[in-house]
């Protein structure tokens, strides 16, 4: 998927990334990377609101992961079970959200999945400022068979 191939599913899908003005920088199964302006994201101390943050790093998580399925066939409803954010610094500008997927852990995640029908796997989404780390969402998903 292309990176406004992602931006359009996930404006349709997500009306929220829509209204945060979410870009997607990069797409494809092993990384992505968003960016959202601070404006329509801005706090009452004008750096970006927390909830404004963590969305763009749990929509970081679950788009890398959604690309990660689609890329290997899987038909599949993915859902976030649980999330951890870390807020390290304020954001008073452009912020970008990063995720990676660890392959080490995906045999054992495609191994769970064909026999029950469904796994988790934990994804990392780091939140950039000025080229620094200003925050870090963990987030496991699950992922549940259509079939």
């Amino acid at each position: 998927m292309t990176p406004e191939a992602l931006r359009f599913y996930l404006h349709d899908h997500i009306p929220l990334s829509r209204a945060m003005a979410v870009e997607v920088l990069e797409a494809s199964a092993a990384h992505v990377l968003l960016e959202a302006p601070l404006e329509p994201n801005i706090n009452m101390h004008s750096t970006m609101f927390g909830g404004s943050a963590a969305t763009l790093a749990l929509l970081a998580a679950w788009s890398v992961m959604h690309l990660k399925l689609e890329a290997a066939g899987i038909a599949s409803q993915l859902v976030i079970h649980r999330t951890a954010m870390e807020y390290l610094l304020p954001i008073a500008g452009v912020a970008q959200a990063s995720a990676h997927l660890d392959d080490a852990h995906w045999p054992s995640f495609l191994q769970t999945f064909q026999r029950r029908g469904r796994a988790r796997l934990t994804v990392v989404a780091e939140l950039l400022f000025e080229g620094k780390i200003a925050g870090r969402l963990t987030g496991e998903f699950v992922a549940i068979s259509e079939t």
